[in-house]
Formats: structure tokens, sequence, C-alpha cells
């Protein structure tokens, strides 16, 4: 779920405002507004504010150069946040190719050199006793400083989406370009972290503590990145087959419903369907409910082809389909179960939620524990909070 206050839109993009965006408005118009005090309070407070807006305007443009570039591609964007650290652009899917995913990439940087060039020149043309053109170059120094440190080349940051780009076209592995571009990310952010703690107990600069921030937020995104393309390869290189239970029972189709009843509906764990087979071939599914909801006067009469529902008319997935094929589809037809076919049409297993988190769990921990996964095998339901569908779909694209 979104957070934040919504502001309004671009080019159909929602805009939002983190609550954490208040704060760091604030403190930069102060840190700002200090560079400008030979001014009068009044001038070097309006500056501060207006740099920091104006910063906050560069990473809102820088933001939507990521997003154009993947609508551009067809790719929905949710939205774009500012916040504590910046700017986030929430984009839908991946690009398909590398050479769409390096375009997207560097197009938020473009943005910043673009408006650093342009403020610069613009400065140049204000008289520079001026204290408009001092914070128009300011603002185009700002831009420069962004788009150079954003090309840095780790996840989160847009250089690391070059690199996974680059690691992406060299290996044709977009899986390997996230892991390799994440990996030096973490790196990337610990060294942040020395550097910045370093800075503040030995140096006595307490700005070390921004730069130690910064790079504590990088490491966990970096390891979000790392766990999240973990997950996408396990939905697409485990097979039904691999996830798939055996909670159903083969019964003659023959059989009256009478018969079906008698040795079936007394079970104290009746199965939640069976498979109806004649002459060595599954012929569709028999529900406990549709023997219930038929008059007890046909029961002896009647026979399991009467009731069946042929496989044919049943969603299904052979037991070569992907996991992420197999999530797509039960979300898509919103079913509590799957049935899947062995290559000649039998029927040869069933999957729900739950048989998915299970072989999953390995790959969330330790962000699920042991009792949630119990509990969404018993509920046959995800963890709270996990868009496995959305991750799915991703999966599936790429």
């Amino acid at each position: 779920m979104q957070t934040g206050w919504r502001v309004g839109s671009l080019f159909g993009i929602p805009l939002f405002l983190d609550y954490s965006w208040f704060i760091i408005l604030a403190l930069a118009t102060r840190a700002y507004a200090s560079s400008y005090s030979v001014w009068g309070p009044a001038l070097a407070w309006s500056a501060g504010l207006a740099v920091a807006l104006m910063l906050f305007g560069s990473v809102l443009l820088h933001e939507l150069g990521h997003s154009l570039a993947a609508m551009s591609q067809g790719i929905k964007v949710n939205s774009i946040t500012l916040f504590l650290f910046g700017g986030v652009a929430s984009i839908d899917s991946e690009s398909k190719t590398p050479a769409q995913a390096f375009q997207v990439a560097i197009a938020g940087p473009l943005v910043s050199f673009g408006l650093f060039l342009i403020l610069g020149l613009g400065s140049q043309v204000l008289p520079q006793t001026n204290l408009l053109a001092i914070v128009t170059e300011r603002v185009a120094e700002i831009n420069l400083v962004l788009g150079l440190f954003n090309l840095i080349p780790g996840l989160p940051l847009d250089g690391g989406q070059v690199l996974k780009a680059a690691i992406w076209q060299i290996t044709g592995s977009r899986f390997t370009g996230v892991r390799w571009a994440a990996k030096i990310g973490q790196v990337l952010g610990w060294l942040a972290v020395a550097f910045g703690l370093t800075l503040c107990f030995l140096a006595r600069e307490y700005g070390g503590l921004w730069i130690a921030l910064i790079g504590g937020f990088a490491i966990r995104n970096a390891k979000a990145y790392s766990r999240f393309v973990s997950l996408q390869e396990a939905l697409v290189k485990t097979k039904a087959a691999e996830v798939m239970s055996h909670e159903f029972r083969v019964v003659d189709a023959n059989s009256t419903l009478r018969e079906f009843a008698d040795r079936y509906l007394l079970e104290v764990n009746p199965l939640p369907f069976y498979v109806a087979a004649a002459n060595g071939r599954d012929l569709g599914l028999v529900s406990i409910d549709d023997i219930r909801f038929t008059e007890r006067t046909q029961w002896q009469m009647q026979t399991l082809h009467k009731i069946l529902k042929p496989l044919e008319k049943n969603p299904t997935v052979s037991e070569k389909a992907s996991l992420a094929e197999v999530i797509s589809t039960m979300e898509f037809r919103q079913l509590a179960r799957i049935i899947v076919l062995s290559p000649i049409g039998s029927v040869v297993g069933t999957i729900d939620r739950g048989d998915v988190m299970k072989v999953l769990a390995k790959h969330l921990k330790p962000s699920i524990s042991e009792a949630e996964i119990k509990r969404c095998k018993a509920e046959n339901s995800y963890p709270q909070g996990l868009q496995l569908s959305a991750i799915a779909k991703t999966a599936q694209d790429n």
C-alpha cells in the first residue's frame, strides 16, 4: 500500500510526499540558509527554502526521467515518492532487454546533467552579484552532484542499474546482473558507513553521520534486491511437479453416487475433490458438494459421469509449468487450488497457496517464520503484505 501524502500527478503518475520528506526539507532549508546569512535573515531563509525546494524539484524531474523512459516501453509507473533520502519511482515491471533497462537507468542522470547545463548557463546570464544567480548556480551544482552520485555502480543507485544491464547483456541473465550489482551495492554501502563513522568520531565531522545513514540505506536496499531476485529466480526455475501435493483420489466414473457416498463421504477428513476415471483415462473432477447438492433419490441411479466436471473445463497447468505461471494462473482465476496434469493429460497432483509457501519458505527466511508458513498451509493463503502474484508476473515477464 502506498503511504504518504498525495500532492498531484504528472503524466498520469501519482506524486507522493513521504512524511520523512518534511524533516529533510527543514534540515536542508536550515543548512542552505546558513550559506546566505550575509544577505540578512529574511533573504537567507527564503534562499535556503528555495534551494531546498529546487533540490527536491530536481529529484522529482530525475525520477520522472526514469518513469517516462519506462512508460515509453509500455511499462506502468505506479507512483513517484519523495522521501528522506531523495526520491523513488515505483515501476510495475522490468524492461524486456538489457538495452531497454539501460535506457531507463540512464534517463535519470541524463535529466540531472541536463538541468546542470541549463541552470549553469542561466546563472551566467544573471548578474553575478545577484542572489538569484547565486541560488541558480548552487542548484546547478547540486544537479551535477546528483547525476554523478547516482552513477556509482551499485544497487540501488542508477549506476547499479546500468551495471546490471551491462552484466545482463554479457551473461544473458538478468538475475546474474541484479545479483552482482546488489553485491557491489552492499560493499559500497559498508564503505560509506565506515567512512561516515570515521569522519564523525575521529575527525569530529558530524556530517559523516549523514554519509553513514545513506550507506545503511544502500545496504538495506541492495539486500532487498538480492532477496527479490532470488525469489524471482526460484519462481521461474521451480516447476509445478516439485510443488504439487497428492491430495486427491482416483475413483471409478461408473460408480453410482450411492456407492461413492458410502465409500468416501463418511471419511473423517474427506478430500476436496476426486478424479473420476474410466477405461484408464481421467475424465473429470468430482467434489463432495456435487454429491450433496444432488437429490438423494437419484443417488442409486446416477453415476459419477453425470456430475463430474470434465478436465478440459477446469483450469490446469502442466508438470513442467514454472511456479511463476502457477501463481499467476491461480491469482488471475481466483482459484484456491489448481490441478497439475501429466503430458498425457492425467491428473498427477494439486497445488494450493500453502504448497507454494512451503517450497518458497527457504527463499523468504528470515522474513517469514515457521509459524507463519504453517498458518499459510492451514489457511491456504500467502503472508500478509507479500505481493507474490506481482513478483510472479514480473518474473514471467523476464
